[in-house]
C-alpha cells in the first residue's frame, strides 16, 4: 500500500490513525478494535465490512 495513502487514511468511526497489517492485508484501528480489509490494493473503509479484533490480536 502506498505510504502517502496510509498517512491520510483514518478510521471512519473514530478518525484515529490506522496501522497496516501487510501479512493479513488489513488496516487496523486499535481504538475501535477493528480491522478494515484491503481488497485488490483498495482499502474497504466501511464499518460494516470491518472485523472485530480479539484481545490477542491487539497485544
Amino acid at each position: 500500500m502506498d505510504k502517502r495513502l496510509l498517512d491520510i487514511l483514518v478510521c471512519p468511526l473514530c478518525k484515529s490513525q490506522l496501522q497496516l497489517d501487510a501479512v493479513k492485508g488489513e488496516l487496523i484501528c486499535k481504538a475501535d478494535r477493528l480491522a478494515y480489509p484491503i481488497r485488490d490494493d483498495v482499502p474497504v473503509m466501511l464499518v460494516d465490512e470491518a472485523r472485530t479484533l480479539s484481545s490477542d490480536e491487539l497485544a
